[in-house]
C-alpha cells in the first residue's frame, strides 16, 4: 500500500490558550522597541534616569555579599523572601504610618508579578475586578489574561469618584479594586486623603478587595505625603499594598513586595512557588545591605530633586508645544503627566509622524478600559534631561503642527 502525502504530513500543533490570544502586548515596550534609537528623545516608557543611579552604592552592596556569603546569596531561598530583607522593608512601611512586622510581606520580582500572583489567588474567568479610568496598561493586561471582566470607575482631575466607586461594587459584585492612588500612572494625579478614606469606607461596607500600587510614592517633589489607602482602618482587613524598588533603586534589581492579609499572602505564595519558586537571592540581599549600608531617603530626595526640575522644564514648555485647547496635568510627583488635545485629535494616528521627529510618546487610548479617547498622552518626564525635554517638546510640537512646519 502506497502512503500518499497526506498521510505523512505533520499535523498542526494545538492552539495556544485563549487568555493568550485574545490579551494584547504592552504598547509601551512596543513603542521601546521602534524607540530604541539613540537620537530619540523618549518620552514613551517609564524609565528612571540612569545617571542617577546610586550604581556605585549598589556595586558595593553586591560586593559585600558575594564577598562574605557567597554559599547563601547563591544559593535558593524561602519563597517569602530573605528574612533581612522583610525586615527592612517592613521597618520602613512602619516608619510611613503603617505598622508592620516582617511576615506580613511577600517579597516579588517587582511589583508587577505581585500583580500576576494576585491575579491568580483572586480571580476565576468571569469575575469582576474595578479599576481607574484610565489604569495602568500592564494591570488591564493581568488582569485580562486572569479572564476578568474589567470595569472602569468615573472618576476626574482628582482620581476616581468614591460614590460611583461605592455604586459599583453594589451592582457589579467585583472581587477587588485596583488603585494607583499616588502619582497615578498615567495621569500623574493623587487621590486627596478624603477620598481615600471614602473608599476605605465603601471596600469595608460592600466587601471588596483594594489593591493599592504604590511604586511612585517616595518621589514627591512638592506637597504633603498623603497616608495610604491600607492605613484607614476600615480597609486594613482587605487592602494589599504593592511597593517597588525600581523607581528608586533601581529597576533591574527586580526587587518588589506586596503587604496583604495573612490568607491571602499564602496564597500569593503559593502561586509564588509556581512562578519562579522565590526572588532571586543575591539581588535581595543585595537590596538588604544597600538599606543597611547606605541612606536610601537622602537618595530618593535627590533624585526627587533631579525630577522636579525635569517636571517644571515640561511644563514650561508645553503651551507653545501642544495644540491651542489642550489640557494637562501638573503631578506633584512621580513620572508621569498626563495631557488631551482638543477634539478631533488622534494621538495613535499622530504619533507615526511624531516618530519621524525622532520623539516620541504613548497614546493614551490603551489605558482606557472601556471607551477610550483618542485625544489623549502620556508623557514621561524623568529619563532626560531639562535641555533634552525642551528640545524632544520642540521636536514634537512641529510634528504636531505637521509636514508643512
Amino acid at each position: 500500500m502506497t502512503a500518499t502525502a497526506t498521510e505523512h504530513a505533520p499535523a498542526a500543533p494545538p492552539p495556544l490558550a485563549a487568555r493568550v490570544r485574545s490579551a494584547g502586548g504592552s504598547v509601551v515596550r512596543d513603542i521601546l522597541a521602534v524607540t530604541a534609537r539613540p537620537e530619540v528623545i523618549n518620552f514613551a516608557g517609564g524609565l528612571p534616569a540612569p545617571e542617577l543611579f546610586d550604581a556605585e552604592g549598589v556595586a558595593a552592596a553586591y560586593q559585600a555579599v558575594l564577598t562574605e556569603t557567597p554559599d547563601r546569596a547563591l544559593q535558593y531561598s524561602t519563597t517569602e523572601g530573605e528574612p533581612a530583607l522583610r525586615a527592612a522593608l517592613a521597618a520602613r512601611t512602619g516608619a510611613r504610618g503603617l505598622p508592620t512586622v516582617p511576615d506580613d510581606l511577600l517579597v516579588t520580582t517587582g511589583s508587577q508579578q505581585a500583580l500576576s500572583l494576585l491575579a491568580t489567588a483572586l480571580l476565576e474567568p468571569g469575575d469582576t475586578v474595578l479599576v481607574e479610568n484610565p489604569c495602568y496598561l500592564a494591570a488591564l493586561q493581568a488582569f485580562t489574561l486572569a479572564g476578568a471582566r474589567i470595569v472602569a470607575v468615573p472618576g476626574d482631575e482628582d482620581g476616581v469618584d468614591p460614590g460611583a466607586l461605592d455604586d459599583l461594587v453594589a451592582r457589579e459584585r467585583p472581587k477587588l479594586f485596583y488603585t494607583v492612588p499616588t502619582f497615578q500612572n498615567p495621569t500623574g494625579r493623587t487621590l486627596p486623603a478624603d477620598r481615600r478614606a471614602a473608599v476605605a469606607e465603601a471596600a469595608a461596607r460592600r466587601g471588596v478587595w483594594i489593591v493599592e500600587d504604590d511604586p511612585y510614592g517616595e518621589l514627591r517633589f512638592e506637597g504633603a505625603r498623603v497616608p495610604w489607602i491600607a492605613s484607614h482602618e476600615p480597609a486594613r482587613d482587605r487592602t494589599v499594598l504593592l511597593g517597588s524598588f525600581s523607581k528608586v533603586m533601581a529597576p533591574g534589581l527586580r526587587i518588589g513586595w506586596l503587604r496583604a492579609p495573612a490568607a491571602l499572602r499564602r496564597a500569593c505564595a503559593v502561586a509564588k512557588q509556581a512562578a519562579d519558586l522565590h526572588t532571586p537571592t543575591v539581588n535581595q540581599l543585595a537590596a538588604a545591605r544597600y538599606l543597611a549600608d547606605r541612606d536610601l531617603d537622602t537618595h530618593v530626595a535627590r533624585v526627587a530633586t533631579a525630577y522636579g526640575a525635569r517636571r517644571d522644564a515640561m511644563l514650561a514648555a508645553l503651551p507653545d508645544v501642544l495644540p491651542a485647547g489642550s489640557r494637562w496635568t501638573r503631578p506633584e510627583g512621580g513620572m508621569f503627566l498626563w495631557a488631551r488635545l482638543p477634539d478631533g485629535h488622534d494621538t495613535t494616528a499622530l504619533l507615526p509622524e511624531v516618530l519621524r521627529h525622532d520623539v516620541a510618546y504613548v497614546p493614551g487610548a490603551p489605558f482606557h478600559a472601556t471607551a477610550p479617547d483618542p485625544a489623549t498622552l502620556r508623557l514621561c518626564f524623568v529619563t532626560h534631561t531639562p535641555d533634552e525635554i525642551t528640545e524632544g517638546l520642540h521636536r514634537l510640537g512641529t510634528a504636531l503642527r505637521g509636514p508643512a512646519a
